[in-house]
């Protein structure tokens, strides 16, 4: 399924800039009995339901031109924000993130703990470091970016 999803956002990328809008996401998945392709859109401003339902229209128009259809099973489209917690993917989203709180969970344990949150204070090509609190103190830890599973800004409480 990773290539309808490499599909979709090549096909739609220039249409959702051309609109105003970051893509940051498309997802082809199945939840129960149905398929779902969503597309997360963003902007500085964020994001409202007319612009939702404004890339929800447009990319609509534009998956339905596609001959023949590469969708193996009927899906619903479904157009939405990122949230909060938007993931954080390219090498500018990992850029935006610095001295941001952010949650990794890695391939591997570091410190016998495969899920961190803390301040993205340093980024490398090669590592990341993250201020996070254990107990009642902070310490930074390096990461070595090949091994982190996924990244996405988090909300701190």
């Amino acid at each position: 399924m990773s290539n309808i999803v490499t599909m979709v956002s090549d096909m739609i990328q220039p249409l959702v800039e051309d609109l105003s809008y970051e893509l940051v996401d498309v997802e082809y998945v199945k939840e129960g009995k149905n398929w779902f392709l969503r597309v997360y859109i963003d902007q500085p401003q964020g994001v409202t339901l007319e612009d939702c339902a404004l890339v929800s229209e447009k990319v609509s128009e534009r998956l339905d031109k596609i001959t023949p259809d590469p969708f193996p099973h009927a899906y619903f489209l479904e157009v939405s924000s990122p949230g909060a917690e938007r993931p954080i993917k390219t090498e500018a989203d990992f850029q935006n993130a610095v001295e941001k709180y952010i949650h990794i969970s890695l391939y591997e344990p570091v410190d016998g703990e495969k899920v961190y949150e803390g301040i993205l204070k340093e980024l490398t090509e090669e590592t990341l470091t993250l201020t996070v609190k254990i107990k009642t103190r902070t310490k930074d830890i390096e990461f070595d970016r090949s091994k982190i599973a996924k990244a996405r800004l988090a909300i701190q409480f």
